[in-house]
Protein backbone atom coordinates (compact mmCIF):
# COMPACT_ATOMS: atom_id res chain seq x y z
CA UNK A 1 0.00 0.00 0.00
CA UNK A 2 2.75 2.14 0.74
CA UNK A 3 4.64 1.52 -2.44
CA UNK A 4 1.49 2.84 -4.34
CA UNK A 5 0.93 5.81 -2.30
CA UNK A 6 4.50 6.62 -3.07
CA UNK A 7 4.22 6.04 -7.00
CA UNK A 8 0.78 8.34 -6.83
CA UNK A 9 2.68 11.12 -5.15
CA UNK A 10 5.30 10.89 -7.52
CA UNK A 11 3.17 10.94 -10.85
CA UNK A 12 1.54 13.86 -8.62
CA UNK A 13 4.80 16.03 -8.67
CA UNK A 14 6.31 14.55 -11.68
CA UNK A 15 2.92 16.24 -13.24
CA UNK A 16 3.56 19.77 -11.21
CA UNK A 17 7.50 19.92 -12.95
CA UNK A 18 5.77 19.21 -16.20
CA UNK A 19 3.32 22.57 -16.12
CA UNK A 20 5.92 23.91 -14.72
CA UNK A 21 8.49 23.41 -17.65
CA UNK A 22 5.36 24.13 -20.34
CA UNK A 23 4.34 27.10 -18.43
CA UNK A 24 8.43 28.33 -18.50
CA UNK A 25 9.42 27.71 -21.99
CA UNK A 26 5.30 29.13 -23.01
CA UNK A 27 6.06 32.16 -21.39
CA UNK A 28 9.93 32.58 -22.86
CA UNK A 29 8.50 32.25 -25.72
CA UNK A 30 6.02 34.47 -26.02
CA UNK A 31 7.87 37.36 -23.77
CA UNK A 32 9.87 37.19 -27.33
CA UNK A 33 7.44 38.42 -29.02
CA UNK A 34 5.06 42.29 -29.16
CA UNK A 35 4.10 42.99 -25.93
CA UNK A 36 0.67 42.82 -24.61
CA UNK A 37 -1.37 45.22 -22.52
CA UNK A 38 2.05 47.36 -20.93
CA UNK A 39 5.26 48.28 -22.55
CA UNK A 40 7.66 46.17 -23.62
CA UNK A 41 10.05 46.55 -20.78
CA UNK A 42 7.28 46.36 -18.45
CA UNK A 43 6.12 43.03 -20.74
CA UNK A 44 9.83 41.41 -20.78
CA UNK A 45 9.65 42.39 -16.79
CA UNK A 46 6.48 40.97 -16.45
CA UNK A 47 7.80 37.62 -18.16
CA UNK A 48 10.50 37.24 -16.21
CA UNK A 49 8.93 37.59 -13.06
CA UNK A 50 6.81 34.54 -13.66
CA UNK A 51 9.64 32.51 -14.63
CA UNK A 52 11.27 33.32 -11.86
CA UNK A 53 8.50 32.64 -9.57
CA UNK A 54 7.56 29.34 -11.42
CA UNK A 55 11.59 28.06 -11.14
CA UNK A 56 11.07 28.23 -7.43
CA UNK A 57 8.04 26.90 -7.29
CA UNK A 58 9.85 23.87 -8.88
CA UNK A 59 12.60 23.38 -6.30
CA UNK A 60 10.04 23.84 -3.69
CA UNK A 61 8.04 20.66 -5.26
CA UNK A 62 11.69 18.61 -5.01
CA UNK A 63 11.67 19.50 -1.41
CA UNK A 64 7.99 18.60 -0.64
CA UNK A 65 8.20 15.53 -2.23
CA UNK A 66 11.24 14.82 0.01
CA UNK A 67 9.70 15.76 3.07
CA UNK A 68 6.87 13.46 2.12
CA UNK A 69 9.32 10.57 1.58
CA UNK A 70 10.78 11.00 4.60
CA UNK A 71 7.43 10.84 6.76
CA UNK A 72 6.36 7.65 4.74
CA UNK A 73 9.15 5.85 5.18
CA UNK A 74 9.90 6.35 8.87
CA UNK A 75 8.95 9.69 10.42
CA UNK A 76 5.73 9.03 10.93
CA UNK A 77 6.64 5.51 13.13
CA UNK A 78 9.64 7.56 14.69
CA UNK A 79 7.70 10.11 15.76
CA UNK A 80 4.79 7.95 17.26
CA UNK A 81 7.54 5.63 19.19
CA UNK A 82 8.76 9.71 21.06
CA UNK A 83 5.20 9.94 22.01
CA UNK A 84 4.10 6.74 22.64
CA UNK A 85 4.10 7.33 26.62
CA UNK A 86 1.65 10.27 26.48
CA UNK A 87 -2.53 10.92 26.14
CA UNK A 88 -4.10 10.44 22.78
CA UNK A 89 -4.82 14.00 23.21
CA UNK A 90 -1.22 15.09 23.78
CA UNK A 91 -0.20 12.98 21.29
CA UNK A 92 -2.57 14.09 18.79
CA UNK A 93 -1.14 17.82 19.27
CA UNK A 94 2.10 16.89 19.74
CA UNK A 95 2.58 15.03 16.52
CA UNK A 96 0.34 16.66 14.04
CA UNK A 97 1.94 20.14 15.32
CA UNK A 98 5.18 19.07 15.15
CA UNK A 99 4.86 17.99 11.66
CA UNK A 100 3.51 20.99 10.33
CA UNK A 101 6.25 22.92 12.02
CA UNK A 102 9.14 20.82 10.82
CA UNK A 103 7.16 21.03 7.09
CA UNK A 104 7.26 24.69 7.62
CA UNK A 105 10.56 25.29 9.16
CA UNK A 106 12.35 23.52 6.07
CA UNK A 107 9.95 25.26 3.80
CA UNK A 108 10.78 29.04 5.63
CA UNK A 109 13.39 29.59 3.27
CA UNK A 110 11.60 29.83 0.21
CA UNK A 111 9.36 32.26 1.35
CA UNK A 112 12.18 34.42 2.36
CA UNK A 113 13.84 34.16 -1.24
CA UNK A 114 10.84 34.72 -2.46
CA UNK A 115 9.99 37.87 -0.92
CA UNK A 116 13.69 38.92 -0.26
CA UNK A 117 15.19 38.05 -3.54
CA UNK A 118 11.96 37.82 -6.50
CA UNK A 119 9.80 40.25 -5.05
CA UNK A 120 12.68 42.88 -4.01
CA UNK A 121 14.74 42.33 -7.58
CA UNK A 122 11.14 43.37 -9.19
CA UNK A 123 10.27 46.27 -6.57
CA UNK A 124 7.32 44.54 -5.00
CA UNK A 125 9.36 43.98 -1.62
CA UNK A 126 8.60 46.68 0.68
CA UNK A 127 8.88 44.43 4.22
CA UNK A 128 11.74 44.39 6.35
CA UNK A 129 13.53 41.37 8.01
CA UNK A 130 12.80 42.43 11.16
CA UNK A 131 8.83 43.01 10.12
CA UNK A 132 9.07 39.09 8.53
CA UNK A 133 10.14 37.86 11.45
CA UNK A 134 7.34 39.10 13.26
CA UNK A 135 5.13 37.95 10.62
CA UNK A 136 6.01 34.73 10.86
CA UNK A 137 6.49 34.22 14.22
CA UNK A 138 2.53 35.76 14.92
CA UNK A 139 1.59 33.37 12.19
CA UNK A 140 3.29 30.33 14.05
CA UNK A 141 1.86 31.03 17.03
CA UNK A 142 -1.73 30.99 15.63
CA UNK A 143 -0.96 28.34 13.63
CA UNK A 144 0.05 26.72 17.58
CA UNK A 145 -3.28 27.67 19.10
CA UNK A 146 -5.79 27.59 16.68
CA UNK A 147 -4.45 24.21 15.54
CA UNK A 148 -4.61 22.59 18.95
CA UNK A 149 -7.88 23.48 19.64
CA UNK A 150 -8.58 22.01 15.95
CA UNK A 151 -6.44 18.89 16.70
CA UNK A 152 -7.59 18.27 20.21
CA UNK A 153 -11.47 18.30 19.22
CA UNK A 154 -11.06 16.26 16.13
CA UNK A 155 -8.82 13.67 18.71
CA UNK A 156 -11.95 13.22 21.02
CA UNK A 157 -14.38 13.05 17.78
CA UNK A 158 -12.34 9.96 16.39
CA UNK A 159 -11.80 8.42 19.83
CA UNK A 160 -15.56 8.32 20.32
CA UNK A 161 -17.80 7.47 17.11
CA UNK A 162 -17.16 5.33 14.15
CA UNK A 163 -18.25 8.09 11.94
CA UNK A 164 -16.04 9.87 13.44
CA UNK A 165 -14.76 11.30 9.71
CA UNK A 166 -18.41 12.49 8.85
CA UNK A 167 -18.68 14.88 12.39
CA UNK A 168 -15.03 15.60 11.74
CA UNK A 169 -16.02 17.14 8.11
CA UNK A 170 -18.81 18.88 9.99
CA UNK A 171 -16.55 20.21 12.40
CA UNK A 172 -13.83 21.59 9.43
CA UNK A 173 -16.77 23.01 7.64
CA UNK A 174 -18.15 25.13 10.65
CA UNK A 175 -13.97 25.82 11.48
CA UNK A 176 -13.94 27.40 7.35
CA UNK A 177 -17.09 28.75 7.55
CA UNK A 178 -16.35 30.97 11.18
CA UNK A 179 -12.53 32.12 9.73
CA UNK A 180 -14.41 33.36 6.44
CA UNK A 181 -16.53 35.24 8.87
CA UNK A 182 -13.59 36.74 11.10
CA UNK A 183 -10.90 37.02 8.67
CA UNK A 184 -10.91 40.61 8.09
CA UNK A 185 -10.75 40.99 12.10
CA UNK A 186 -7.79 38.48 11.98
CA UNK A 187 -6.30 40.26 9.73
CA UNK A 188 -6.65 43.82 10.86
CA UNK A 189 -5.47 42.72 15.10
CA UNK A 190 -2.20 40.72 14.07
CA UNK A 191 -1.00 41.93 10.73
CA UNK A 192 -2.02 44.93 9.04
CA UNK A 193 -3.46 48.47 10.60
CA UNK A 194 -7.14 49.16 9.13
CA UNK A 195 -8.40 52.11 9.47
CA UNK A 196 -11.68 53.80 7.75
CA UNK A 197 -11.63 55.66 4.31
CA UNK A 198 -11.09 59.63 4.84
CA UNK A 199 -11.96 60.14 1.58
CA UNK A 200 -15.66 61.32 1.77
CA UNK A 201 -16.84 62.00 -1.72
CA UNK A 202 -14.81 58.16 -2.80
CA UNK A 203 -16.60 56.35 0.48
CA UNK A 204 -19.60 57.95 -0.56
CA UNK A 205 -19.38 56.54 -3.93
CA UNK A 206 -18.62 52.85 -2.77
CA UNK A 207 -21.72 53.12 -0.53
CA UNK A 208 -24.03 54.31 -3.52
CA UNK A 209 -22.46 50.72 -5.38
CA UNK A 210 -23.01 48.65 -2.30
CA UNK A 211 -26.75 50.00 -1.78
CA UNK A 212 -26.92 49.17 -5.68
CA UNK A 213 -26.68 45.85 -4.85
CA UNK A 214 -27.96 45.27 -1.64
CA UNK A 215 -24.80 44.49 0.33
CA UNK A 216 -24.43 45.86 3.99
CA UNK A 217 -21.13 46.75 5.23
CA UNK A 218 -19.85 47.05 8.45
CA UNK A 219 -17.63 49.65 7.15
CA UNK A 220 -14.89 50.74 4.01
CA UNK A 221 -11.33 50.79 5.63
CA UNK A 222 -8.27 51.16 3.98
CA UNK A 223 -5.24 48.96 4.93
CA UNK A 224 -1.40 50.10 5.40
CA UNK A 225 -0.72 46.93 2.62
CA UNK A 226 2.11 49.07 1.05
CA UNK A 227 4.20 48.96 4.16
CA UNK A 228 5.17 44.85 2.82
CA UNK A 229 4.35 44.73 -0.74
CA UNK A 230 3.64 46.91 -3.89
CA UNK A 231 1.15 45.22 -5.25
CA UNK A 232 -2.79 46.59 -5.99
CA UNK A 233 -5.26 44.82 -3.98
CA UNK A 234 -8.76 45.20 -2.52
CA UNK A 235 -10.80 42.09 -0.60
CA UNK A 236 -14.39 42.26 0.47
CA UNK A 237 -14.25 39.98 3.75
CA UNK A 238 -16.39 38.56 6.66
CA UNK A 239 -19.82 37.28 6.28
CA UNK A 240 -23.32 38.42 7.86
CA UNK A 241 -22.57 41.43 10.05
CA UNK A 242 -19.07 40.94 9.99
CA UNK A 243 -18.69 41.67 5.96
CA UNK A 244 -16.21 44.74 5.31
CA UNK A 245 -14.84 46.53 2.45
CA UNK A 246 -10.97 46.72 2.65
CA UNK A 247 -8.83 48.71 -0.20
CA UNK A 248 -5.04 48.23 -0.07
CA UNK A 249 -3.69 51.89 -0.10
CA UNK A 250 -1.32 51.25 -3.26
CA UNK A 251 -5.05 50.34 -4.98
CA UNK A 252 -5.99 54.47 -4.06
CA UNK A 253 -2.79 55.70 -5.00
CA UNK A 254 -3.20 53.86 -8.18
CA UNK A 255 -6.29 54.03 -9.83
CA UNK A 256 -8.46 56.59 -10.22
CA UNK A 257 -11.79 56.66 -8.30
CA UNK A 258 -13.80 55.85 -11.46
CA UNK A 259 -11.55 52.63 -12.26
CA UNK A 260 -11.59 52.05 -7.92
CA UNK A 261 -15.68 51.91 -8.41
CA UNK A 262 -15.08 49.73 -11.04
CA UNK A 263 -13.11 46.89 -9.63
CA UNK A 264 -15.07 47.57 -6.62
CA UNK A 265 -18.37 46.52 -8.92
CA UNK A 266 -16.86 43.30 -10.07
CA UNK A 267 -16.16 42.35 -6.38
CA UNK A 268 -19.62 43.76 -5.48
CA UNK A 269 -20.67 41.45 -8.77
CA UNK A 270 -19.25 38.16 -6.56
CA UNK A 271 -21.42 39.06 -3.50
CA UNK A 272 -24.38 39.81 -6.22
CA UNK A 273 -24.34 36.34 -7.82
CA UNK A 274 -23.37 34.34 -4.16
CA UNK A 275 -20.29 33.42 -5.10
CA UNK A 276 -18.86 33.31 -1.53
CA UNK A 277 -21.74 30.70 -0.82
CA UNK A 278 -21.11 28.52 -3.63
CA UNK A 279 -17.40 28.44 -3.09
CA UNK A 280 -17.94 27.79 0.54
CA UNK A 281 -20.03 25.13 -0.77
CA UNK A 282 -17.37 23.60 -3.11
CA UNK A 283 -15.19 24.02 -0.70
CA UNK A 284 -17.63 21.85 1.79
CA UNK A 285 -18.07 19.53 -1.20
CA UNK A 286 -14.64 18.49 -1.43
CA UNK A 287 -13.64 18.77 2.09
CA UNK A 288 -16.70 16.12 1.96
CA UNK A 289 -14.77 13.66 -0.35
CA UNK A 290 -11.45 14.15 1.19
CA UNK A 291 -12.65 13.30 4.42
CA UNK A 292 -14.11 10.22 3.04
CA UNK A 293 -11.54 9.19 1.65
CA UNK A 294 -9.24 9.12 4.59
CA UNK A 295 -11.47 8.03 6.92
CA UNK A 296 -11.79 4.57 4.95
CA UNK A 297 -7.93 3.58 4.49
CA UNK A 298 -7.51 0.20 4.78
CA UNK A 299 -6.12 -1.54 7.36
CA UNK A 300 -2.91 -2.25 5.45
CA UNK A 301 -1.46 1.08 5.12
CA UNK A 302 -1.05 1.35 9.22
CA UNK A 303 0.24 -1.92 9.42
CA UNK A 304 3.03 -1.04 6.69
CA UNK A 305 3.60 1.76 8.53
CA UNK A 306 3.91 0.45 11.71
CA UNK A 307 2.00 1.88 13.89
CA UNK A 308 -1.74 1.92 15.13
CA UNK A 309 -4.71 3.67 13.30
CA UNK A 310 -4.47 6.44 15.94
CA UNK A 311 -5.96 9.85 15.75
CA UNK A 312 -2.64 11.32 15.40
CA UNK A 313 -1.49 8.83 12.67
CA UNK A 314 -4.80 9.64 10.71
CA UNK A 315 -4.31 13.13 10.60
CA UNK A 316 -1.10 13.17 9.76
CA UNK A 317 -1.58 11.39 7.07
CA UNK A 318 -4.45 13.56 6.21
CA UNK A 319 -1.77 16.12 5.99
CA UNK A 320 0.99 14.76 3.93
CA UNK A 321 -1.65 13.26 1.29
CA UNK A 322 -4.26 16.63 1.00
CA UNK A 323 -1.59 18.66 -1.36
CA UNK A 324 -2.05 15.48 -3.89
CA UNK A 325 -5.98 15.48 -3.78
CA UNK A 326 -6.02 19.20 -3.60
CA UNK A 327 -4.32 18.56 -7.10
CA UNK A 328 -6.70 16.81 -8.27
CA UNK A 329 -10.13 18.10 -7.29
CA UNK A 330 -8.76 22.12 -7.93
CA UNK A 331 -9.36 22.62 -11.67
CA UNK A 332 -12.92 21.47 -10.79
CA UNK A 333 -12.78 24.57 -8.46
CA UNK A 334 -10.98 26.71 -11.16
CA UNK A 335 -13.49 26.07 -14.12
CA UNK A 336 -16.13 27.63 -11.19
CA UNK A 337 -14.11 30.66 -10.46
CA UNK A 338 -13.26 31.24 -14.02
CA UNK A 339 -17.09 31.32 -14.64
CA UNK A 340 -17.66 33.26 -11.59
CA UNK A 341 -15.23 36.36 -12.73
CA UNK A 342 -16.59 36.74 -16.15
CA UNK A 343 -20.14 37.18 -14.33
CA UNK A 344 -18.63 39.73 -12.03
CA UNK A 345 -16.88 41.90 -14.73
CA UNK A 346 -20.02 41.94 -16.55
CA UNK A 347 -21.71 43.72 -12.93
CA UNK A 348 -18.45 45.30 -12.96
CA UNK A 349 -19.34 47.21 -16.18
CA UNK A 350 -22.70 47.82 -15.28
CA UNK A 351 -22.35 49.43 -12.05
CA UNK A 352 -18.79 51.53 -12.91
CA UNK A 353 -18.83 51.78 -16.66
CA UNK A 354 -16.76 49.09 -18.94
CA UNK A 355 -14.37 51.68 -19.96
CA UNK A 356 -12.96 52.45 -16.50
CA UNK A 357 -12.97 48.55 -15.65
CA UNK A 358 -10.93 48.32 -18.70
CA UNK A 359 -8.54 51.00 -17.77
CA UNK A 360 -8.47 49.56 -14.07
CA UNK A 361 -7.84 45.68 -15.48
CA UNK A 362 -4.87 47.25 -17.45
CA UNK A 363 -3.39 49.27 -14.60
CA UNK A 364 -3.89 46.59 -12.17
CA UNK A 365 -1.86 43.82 -15.21
CA UNK A 366 0.93 46.44 -15.13
CA UNK A 367 1.12 47.51 -11.65
CA UNK A 368 1.67 43.87 -10.55
CA UNK A 369 3.82 42.89 -13.16
CA UNK A 370 1.29 39.95 -14.14
CA UNK A 371 2.20 38.26 -17.59
CA UNK A 372 -0.99 38.29 -19.36
CA UNK A 373 0.13 35.22 -21.16
CA UNK A 374 0.03 30.91 -19.91
CA UNK A 375 0.05 27.61 -21.16
CA UNK A 376 -3.77 26.50 -21.52
CA UNK A 377 -2.66 23.04 -19.32
CA UNK A 378 -0.89 25.69 -16.37
CA UNK A 379 -4.34 27.36 -16.68
CA UNK A 380 -6.21 24.29 -16.43
CA UNK A 381 -4.63 23.35 -12.95
CA UNK A 382 -3.95 26.44 -11.29
CA UNK A 383 -5.65 29.86 -11.94
CA UNK A 384 -8.49 31.09 -10.82
CA UNK A 385 -9.12 34.14 -13.37
CA UNK A 386 -9.49 33.67 -17.09
CA UNK A 387 -7.14 35.02 -19.15
CA UNK A 388 -6.78 39.21 -18.12
CA UNK A 389 -7.02 39.52 -22.98
CA UNK A 390 -10.13 37.43 -22.80
CA UNK A 391 -11.50 39.56 -19.89
CA UNK A 392 -10.82 42.63 -21.31
CA UNK A 393 -12.25 41.51 -25.16
CA UNK A 394 -15.39 40.53 -23.17
CA UNK A 395 -15.75 44.26 -22.14
CA UNK A 396 -15.38 45.17 -25.28
CA UNK A 397 -12.07 46.24 -24.76
CA UNK A 398 -9.56 46.64 -28.27
CA UNK A 399 -6.52 44.38 -27.56
CA UNK A 400 -3.49 45.52 -29.55
CA UNK A 401 0.48 44.44 -29.63
CA UNK A 402 2.79 47.04 -28.74
CA UNK A 403 6.70 46.56 -30.62
CA UNK A 404 9.16 49.20 -31.00
CA UNK A 405 7.51 50.55 -34.46
CA UNK A 406 4.21 51.11 -33.05
CA UNK A 407 0.91 49.15 -32.35
CA UNK A 408 -0.35 46.39 -34.67
CA UNK A 409 -3.74 44.91 -34.13
CA UNK A 410 -4.85 42.11 -34.30
CA UNK A 411 -3.09 40.63 -31.45
CA UNK A 412 -1.54 37.16 -33.06
CA UNK A 413 -0.38 35.47 -30.10
CA UNK A 414 -3.28 34.02 -28.61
Amino acid sequence: MISSIIVLYSLYILIRLYISVMQIGYINQMKRKGALLMGEQAYLDAGNYAVDKEKLSMIEAFVEYGLFLVWMMGMIYWLDIQLMAQSTVVQSIAAVLGMLLINSLVMLPFGWIAKFKIDAQYGFNRSSTAQFVKDTLISTLLTIVIGSVIVWIISMIITSSTLWWLWSFSFIFAVVVALNMFFPTIRALFFDKVTPLENSELREKIEELMAKTGFVSSGVFVSDASKRDARLNAYFGGLGKTKRVVLFDTLIEKLSPSELVAVLGHELGHFAHGDLYKNIAMVGAMLFGMFALFGNLPESLYLELGVAKSPHVIMMLFVLLLPMVSFVIMPLMGMMSRHNEYEADRTGAELGGAEHLVNALKKLVTENKSFPLSHPIYRFFHTTHPPVIDRLRALGADIRVESSEGFSDPCPVL
